[in-house]
């Protein structure tokens, strides 16, 4: 380690809201109130020897970027305090994220158990790319902890899961695949993009690993790409920030200060947002054009008890609806009707943001997967995302009716 580590901390017995606007690197000789943004490449060495010293790891300070920064610092250690883990580690994006864990912690002849309904590009991540150099995978249905259990092998050594998923709010038992993980000897990840430990802290629940797209709810305007992982400090520093350093997935400093103040408000905006997506979905299930409604926070939804007890009782900002057709074409053609009529929200598909942004999964986020794939995944041309906002809920409904009342057109 060459980036300090041990810097001082705020009293233990502070609540995660006053953490997400106080936790950060000591301030510099200046003084400054909103933490500073450090960007510099490289670092001054107060002498040869201590250089020799930091950049074998024997003492604590910055040498390089690429190995650490003190803005990129502050937000790890403002993000481990939110989720209650001994230590993060940022990264460039939430994939970078997910590529560091995996090159860290598999080598060739292991064996991943990973959902089916996590984000496409982790499917492929896991499926495709990480199996040319000999990491096998079974890919099994999120809430079925019979078929995780049935997966397993001698060499599996990693578990992933993401709840809730993308876009379909499947909510998992953390707890239930933390012990089946532990009981084999691997580790258990879990993607709490979605939750952010406003809602939810997987930890808690006996997962090693928490894995972030900071690009979201962590930023929360849409403004930067982030990710990170939270986890032990033996399990950071000792096997990811090795690989970190070898292969430079590394968080600029200006994408790191963005973050950084994201947090400040990650409680407020998710649990507005939360509150808003809750009306919104009870809103849709009453309209005639909408099949069914995928939503946490709806007393229909199949893990609703589960997820109201490790999501502090919220069900989060995002929901998808499915809507009423005769064939996966005309599923198709609807719901682009619908996204095409929008004229207040927004097309697009990325989600966290404090704009209400609505997407097609099964053309964009998931389009790279086989039919088969998406069909094993429950992603339907009929299904639209909507990642809910902080606007006026009626004018999020009124735009959203724009499409719906006028699908008898087609």
């Amino acid at each position: 380690m060459s980036r300090p580590t041990t810097d001082p901390s705020p009293p233990a017995a502070l609540h995660r809201d006053t953490l997400a606007l106080r936790m950060a690197v000591e301030r510099s000789q200046h003084g400054e109130h909103s933490e500073a943004l450090y960007l510099s490449s490289g670092f001054v060495q107060p002498s040869a020897a201590a250089a020799a010293r930091r950049f074998a790891g024997e003492e604590e300070g910055y040498t390089y970027g690429r190995t650490g920064n003190p803005t990129v610092t502050s937000f790890e250690q403002r993000l481990a305090a939110l989720e209650g883990s001994q230590a993060a580690l940022a990264t460039a994006s939430g994939m970078a994220a997910f590529t560091l864990v995996c090159f860290a912690l598999l080598k060739a002849g292991d064996h991943v158990v990973y959902s089916q309904s996590m984000f496409g590009s982790t499917l492929k991540l896991i499926g495709a790319e990480f199996a040319r150099f000999g990491v096998s995978s079974t890919c099994v249905p999120q809430t079925d902890l019979a078929a995780w259990r049935h997966a397993m092998r001698p060499e599996t050594r990693l578990l992933l899961a993401e709840t809730p998923t993308n876009p379909l709010t499947e909510v998992c038992d953390i707890a239930a695949l933390a012990d089946l993980a532990h009981q084999a000897g691997a580790w258990l990840a879990v993607d709490n993009c979605l939750a952010t430990p406003a809602l939810q802290r997987p930890l808690e629940f006996g997962a090693d690993i928490v894995l972030h797209s900071g690009t979201k709810y962590l930023d929360g305007q849409g403004r930067v790409m982030a990710g990170a992982v939270c986890a032990s400090a033996d399990l950071i520093h000792q096997r990811l920030l090795p690989v970190q350093k070898n292969t430079g997935m590394v968080l600029s400093p200006f994408n790191a200060w963005v973050v950084l103040k994201g947090l400040e408000t990650l409680s407020l905006r998710l649990r507005a947002q939360s509150a808003q997506a809750l009306a919104l979905a009870q809103w849709l299930q009453a309209h005639p054009a909408v099949a069914r409604v995928h939503y946490p926070g709806l007393p229909t939804h199949p893990q609703h008890a589960l997820a109201m007890r490790q999501m502090d009782g919220c069900g989060g900002a995002v929901l998808s609806f499915e809507l009423h057709a005769g064939s996966a074409e005309q599923a198709r053609a609807r719901a682009f009707h619908v996204l095409d009529s929008l004229q207040v929200l927004s097309l697009c598909t990325n989600l966290g943001d404090t704009k209400t942004l609505c997407a097609h999964p099964a053309s964009t986020s998931h389009g790279k997967l086989s039919e088969a794939q998406r069909q094993a995944a429950g992603i339907g041309q009929g299904l639209i995302r909507v990642a809910v906002g902080l606007e006026h809920l009626p004018d999020i409904q009124a735009d959203l009716l724009r499409g719906l009342d006028t699908l008898d057109v087609l």
